[in-house]
C-alpha cells in the first residue's frame, strides 16, 4: 500500500489562501474606495501563491496535468473564462456601438425622420432644460433618443428648488417648465407633469422653431369669397384642424380676399384654394397665374360638382379635371365602414410628400379623378392612386353603380393628387437690367440649378449691390441659394377637398397629405417631409358581462377538467 507523500498532504491546502487573500485585497479596496498598501498587499501575496502553486504543482502533485479530471476541470475552466470574455466584449460593443430595435407596432419608441433630420442639421449646440425633480424615466428616454442623431443636443433635468438661481434665469414659474437655449435665445416649449410628458411634436417644432428664422417665408394664404372651406369651426366642412396643424409646423395662415386686392401679398409663401364652390373672376385667375409665374406655389383641392373657373390656369399646366366620381369597387373600405364613393389608397407616388408613407391609408370622400398631359418644361408626380378595383363613375345618379365603360365609366387605377413644378418665366434676368446676360447661358429648363460659368453675373437672380468683378460672399451665396429656391413654380391639384376638412382630417394620413403639401410648396425642400409622430394604440378588449364569466370558467373549471380527464384516459389506456 502505497502513501502520498507528506509534503503534498499539507502542502496542497496552502493555495487556498490565494484565492483568500486576493478576496480580502479586493474587498478592502471596494469598502475603503480606494487602493491602499494593505489592500495591495493582500491582492499582490494572494496572487503570488497562486502563481507559485501553479508552477510547483507537478513537484508536489506528479502526473496531476496528465489526468483525465485535471483535463476535464481546465477545459470547464477555460470555457468559463472564455464565456465571461465573450459576455463582456458583448457588452463593451453594446456600450460603445448600441444599436435599438423597436419592435412596437407604431414604432412609439423611434423618432420621426422630420426629428431625426431636423437634430442632424444642428450646425451649435441647443440645450434643453427641464425644470423637474427626479427626472421622469421617459423623458430621459426621448432626450437620448434625440441625442443619439446628433451631438449639438444637450439636455438636463435641474431642480428649480435646489438652483433657484437657474430658475430664475429662464424665468420658470412652474414646476415641470421645459425650455430651449440657443445662443443668447430662450424658448418656452411646454409645461410637463404626472398626465402629460414630453411631447416629440412640440419639442421637435421648438428646436426647428428657434434655429430657423423663416418667419417672413412661411405665410399660407386661404383664398375666399367663392364658397371655399371656412378656416374654422362656425360651419360644417371647415379646416379648424388642418390650420393648427400649419400653426403647429411654424406656419401662419391668413384669409386672403383677391376680390378686395389687386395682386397676391408679397409674402405668401402659397396660396390654398380649398373648396370653392362658385367660379373665381377673371382677374382673380389673373393674379395667381402671374403669381405662379414669378415663382409662387399654389395648393388647389377640387371638389366635383363645382366649376371654380381655373380652367385656363390648370390647362396651361397641363391638368384637367373631368368631374367625374371615383368609385372603389375593391372592398376595404366596407371593413372600415366607408361606402363605394370613399376611395381608401395605400398607393402613392415618388415624391418627397409622400417618401415614407409606405402602405399606409389616407381617406378622400366623394373625389374627382386628376387627369395631366405631358407639357415641355414641366415636371409632373402622381402623389395619389386608387386601387385597380376603382373606376371613374360618369353617371353617379344612376343606381345601382356599375361600371359601364360605354357611358364614360374610366377603369382604375386614378390619380386623385399630382404634384407639378417648373423654373419660373421671371427667373431669368431681363437685358434691360443684366447687360451681361446675353453671353451667360441660362438654367436649363429640366433643372432647378443654372449652369455653371466662370463669371459671378451668370446667376439668374444676382443681388443688386453685387459688382460684377466681386466675388460672392457666403451670406451673398447663401441669399443666391434661397433665390434660385423661389424661382421654381409649384403647383399641388387633389381631385378632393374633403379630406382636409375636420370630419376627415385626423383620419389615418390625411393630415400628412396636407400638411407634407404644404411644406413642398413653401420650398421647405430642406427638411424632412415625414408621418408625424404616432400615438400609441388603444388595444383595450372591452368585454361584456358573459363573456367576462365565459372567461372566468374557462380559466378556473373547463380548462383545468380537461387536462384532469385527458390524463385519466391516458392513464387508463396505460395502465
Amino acid at each position: 500500500m502505497t502513501t502520498k507523500p507528506i509534503k503534498w498532504t499539507y502542502l496542497k491546502y496552502l493555495f487556498w489562501f490565494g484565492p483568500i487573500l486576493t478576496i480580502m485585497g479586493i474587498t478592502a479596496q471596494e469598502v475603503a474606495g480606494e487602493w491602499s498598501a494593505v489592500s495591495l498587499a493582500l491582492l499582490i501575496a494572494g496572487l503570488v501563491i497562486i502563481g507559485l502553486w501553479v508552477l510547483l504543482l507537478d513537484q508536489l502533485a506528479p502526473g496531476f496535468w496528465r489526468r483525465r479530471s485535471t483535463q476535464v476541470g481546465t477545459n470547464a475552466v477555460i470555457a468559463t473564462l472564455a464565456m465571461f470574455v465573450i459576455i463582456g466584449l458583448i457588452n463593451f460593443l453594446g456600450v460603445r456601438y448600441g444599436v435599438q430595435i423597436d419592435l412596437t407596432e407604431n414604432q412609439l419608441f423611434t423618432l420621426s425622420p422630420q426629428s431625426q433630420q431636423v437634430v442632424r442639421n444642428l450646425d451649435q449646440a441647443v440645450k434643453v432644460w427641464i425644470f423637474e425633480s427626479p427626472a421622469n424615466p421617459a423623458d430621459q428616454e426621448l432626450l437620448e433618443n434625440y441625442r443619439r442623431y446628433g451631438s449639438n443636443l444637450e439636455f438636463e433635468f435641474v431642480d428649480p428648488q435646489l438652483q433657484p438661481e437657474l430658475a430664475q434665469k429662464f424665468n420658470v414659474n412652474y414646476i415641470g417648465e421645459v425650455y430651449l437655449e440657443y445662443g443668447n435665445q430662450r424658448e418656452l416649449v411646454q409645461t410637463i407633469n404626472q398626465g402629460e410628458r414630453l411631447s416629440e411634436i412640440n419639442l421637435t417644432n421648438a428646436i426647428e422653431r428657434i434655429t430657423r428664422n423663416r418667419a417672413e417665408l412661411d405665410k399660407v394664404y386661404f383664398l375666399q369669397g367663392h364658397g371655399e372651406r371656412p378656416l374654422d369651426t362656425s360651419e360644417e366642412g371647415g379646416l379648424s384642424q388642418a390650420v393648427s396643424a400649419l400653426q403647429t409646423k411654424n406656419f401662419t395662415v391668413e384669409p386672403l380676399n383677391l376680390a378686395e386686392q389687386p395682386a397676391v401679398p408679397d409674402d405668401a409663401s402659397l396660396i390654398v384654394i380649398a373648396g370653392p364652390k362658385r367660379a373665381l373672376f377673371e382677374p382673380e385667375v389673373q393674379a395667381l397665374e402671374a403669381y405662379l409665374a414669378d415663382g409662387g406655389s399654389l395648393l388647389v383641392m377640387i371638389d366635383p360638382d363645382t366649376n371654380p373657373g381655373l380652367e385656363s390656369l390648370l390647362s396651361d399646366w397641363g391638368v384637367m379635371l373631368t368631374n367625374q366620381i371615383v368609385i372603389d369597387a375593391s372592398g376595404q373600405g366596407r371593413l372600415v365602414g366607408l361606402g363605394p364613393a370613399t376611395p381608401l389608397v395605400t398607393q402613392y407616388g415618388d415624391h418627397p410628400i409622400t417618401q415614407d408613407f409606405g402602405s399606409g391609408f389616407s381617406i378622400y370622400p366623394l373625389a374627382q379623378p386628376v387627369d395631366t398631359q405631358p407639357v415641355e418644361g414641366i415636371k409632373q408626380t402622381p402623389l395619389v392612386l386608387t386601387n385597380p378595383e376603382s373606376w371613374a363613375e360618369n353617371t353617379p345618379e344612376q343606381q345601382p353603380l356599375e361600371f359601364n365603360e360605354q357611358e364614360g365609366d374610366r377603369p382604375g387605377p386614378l390619380v386623385l393628387g399630382v404634384a407639378l413644378s417648373r423654373q419660373a418665366e421671371s427667373s431669368t434676368p431681363s437685358p434691360k437690367s443684366e447687360p451681361e446676360a446675353t453671353e451667360t447661358p441660362e438654367a436649363s429648363p429640366d433643372t432647378d440649378e443654372p449652369e455653371v460659368t466662370e463669371t459671378p453675373e451668370a446667376s439668374p437672380t444676382p443681388s443688386p449691390e453685387e459688382s460684377p468683378e466681386a466675388s460672392p460672399s457666403p451670406i451673398q451665396t447663401d441669399k443666391s441659394q434661397v433665390e434660385q429656391d423661389k424661382a421654381e413654380s409649384r403647383l399641388i391639384v387633389y381631385g378632393n377637398s374633403n379630406f382636409a376638412t375636420d370630419s376627415w382630417f385626423d383620419q389615418q394620413l390625411n393630415p400628412d397629405v396636407f400638411v407634407n403639401s404644404v411644406s413642398w410648396l413653401s420650398k421647405r425642400d430642406e427638411q424632412a417631409l415625414s408621418i408625424s409622430p404616432k400615438e400609441p394604440e388603444d388595444r383595450r378588449i372591452n368585454l361584456t358581462p358573459v363573456q367576462s364569466g365565459m372567461l372566468g370558467w374557462l380559466a378556473v373549471l373547463i380548462v383545468p377538467a380537461f387536462g384532469f380527464l385527458t390524463a385519466g384516459a391516458l392513464w387508463w389506456l396505460r395502465r
